[in-house]
């Protein structure tokens, strides 16, 4: 059984059954889930979100890429996430501001690149202005200071007659950002960051850095370095910090060149998740904290294959059809446990493993490009607890590189009709992945509710799941638009397609 569902297995590999009752409701679904994250990586900010070389007419007067804002616009992320990533781990905010003639060009270490800094803090608030974003910014815990994150706090927020308050009118904006979210560092338990640290002495130092932060706003919400749920240090670190934060950091990325790896690996995302609701549940009361509210924030999450796309060279992985079933797998998890998630940030916004690829000419909205706009327009409101019975998944299954078999032994019924389903005060929405490569599964339907007639359908689907959108055939996978009648699928139930994704929409009676 997974939180958020009971998973029952059927007696063949191509029928099933989903039943909604759409009064069983599991917990509102934040908005924040489909949030979304840059960082100074690769051609994510220049050549992606802005273009200062442009001589195609692709932006605007202030830089910005029209067509990546068009694009980013139907993705409907609330929150961006920003400088990093390992990025920000070396990153002094303060290169980033002022005049650009004046700004230092530095070696940057996360990506062994070199930074420009002609896009920083100013720069990225105005972006998500223009945008309608909610700015989350993540503090460098690696070479930088607790004076040096204060002062950067004082920046963005602050409106007193203060120091780094009037370096920002000097800069040229009078009022606040008021930047709400904050990343207490990123990825500090990574051997790959630079001034890698232990659980125990990270969770010291956040602690103290938590307090100063909150002292000087305590409107800001704190996001605490995480790992991934499988970790120790998620047992040390949200013991030290719980009641010090708002939100506990988890990050994970799937895939694999195996189909079933592939699309069942958010599977172990999921297991992460419950993991570390329940660590931070124990913390409350070891700690004696009964009620500090800490949600698990997933702001890192993607289908990421380094060997395809290396951190190093842009990280510019093509996507195929598996990878946006694998996506859409992604979001049913974020869907079925909404009682814990707040926030969870797609990686990243344009170009780095990204459902956007930019040339100097034009954009190319790739296969898992689909999923993330059709979730974030139609499943929001609130998630329901299913009832499903399905053929089971029982092979290997793989997280990060094929190196971690987290989901394996700990998810033990792994359904290939991945469920979720949301309702809100008009429409219940149900999102059906066919993990199946060989079979179509019929799925009967059971309902409780009243729904009028008229049913939406959106299918993501091809012959051959290594199809992919490229700019010579950028439509080659798109959703296909169709419709049904309640009293059908009530009645005779639904076929899902061998290896496809589905979304099901019903409008509620008397709504």
């Amino acid at each position: 059984m997974s939180e958020g569902q009971t998973i029952v297995e059927s007696a063949d590999n191509s029928s099933g059954a989903v039943k909604v009752d759409v009064d069983r409701v599991l917990a509102d679904i934040n908005d924040n889930i489909y949030s979304g994250f840059v960082e100074h990586m690769g051609r994510c900010v220049y050549g992606g979100i802005i273009d200062y070389e442009d001589s195609n007419g692709l932006t605007n007067d202030r830089g910005h890429r029209t067509d990546v804002a068009e694009a980013l616009k139907k993705m409907k992320m609330p929150v961006v996430r920003y400088p990093g990533g390992n990025f920000c781990a070396q990153y002094h905010w303060l290169d980033g501001v002022g005049p650009k003639e004046n700004r230092p060009r530095r070696v940057e270490l996360a990506w062994l690149n070199e930074e420009s800094n002609q896009f920083g803090t100013d720069e990225f608030m105005e972006w998500c202005e223009e945008m309608g974003y909610e700015p989350y910014l993540c503090l460098n815990m690696g070479t930088g200071t607790l004076d040096e994150a204060l002062a950067w706090l004082e920046y963005c927020n602050s409106d007193g007659n203060t120091y780094y308050a009037n370096l920002r009118r000097k800069n040229g904006r009078e009022k606040p950002y008021n930047v709400k979210y904050w990343g207490l560092g990123n990825e500090i338990w990574g051997p790959w960051q630079v001034e890698q640290d232990t659980a125990e002495h990270y969770a010291k130092k956040a602690y103290q850095w938590a307090k100063a932060l909150k002292l000087l706003d305590s409107s800001i919400q704190l996001v605490a370095c995480g790992c991934t749920g499988f970790d120790k240090w998620d047992i040390e670190v949200s013991q030290k910090l719980i009641g010090m934060v708002d939100m506990y950091s988890i990050h994970l990325y799937t895939s694999n060149t195996d189909y079933y790896k592939n699309v069942t690996g958010p599977a172990a995302a999921e297991r992460g998740i419950q993991i570390v609701s329940k660590l931070l549940d124990l913390a409350k009361i070891t700690e004696n904290k009964p009620n500090a509210s800490v949600k698990v924030c997933f702001d890192e999450w993607n289908v990421w294959d380094p060997a395809k796309a290396p951190g190093q060279h842009g990280a510019e992985q093509i996507y195929d059809l598996t990878d946006a079933l694998a996506v859409a797998s992604w979001l049913n998890v974020f869907i079925r446990q909404a009682r814990d998630v707040s926030m969870a940030n797609i990686a990243q916004a344009v170009n780095v493993i990204s459902p956007i690829l930019t040339s100097k000419t034009g954009i190319v909205l790739q296969t898992t490009y689909y999923p993330f706009v059709l979730f974030s327009e139609h499943m929001r409101g609130k998630s329901l607890n299913l009832h499903v019975t399905s053929p089971l998944y029982k092979g290997p299954t793989e997280g990060f590189e094929g190196e971690l078999h987290w989901a394996q032994g700990v998810e033990s019924q792994i359904a290939l009709l991945d469920v979720s389903a949301a309702v809100n005060d008009k429409t219940l929405t149900v999102a059906v992945v066919n993990r199946s490569l060989e079979n179509d599964i019929a799925a009967k339907f059971a309902f409780d509710g009243s729904f009028k007639s008229d049913v939406k359908i959106w299918t993501l689907y091809d012959d051959d799941v290594s199809k992919k959108n490229t700019f010579d055939s950028p439509n080659a996978v798109v959703p296909k638009e169709s419709s049904s009648s309640f009293a059908q699928i009530s009645s005779s139930g639904y076929t899902f397609q061998k290896h496809s994704f589905t979304m099901l929409q019903f409008t509620l009676e008397n709504k």
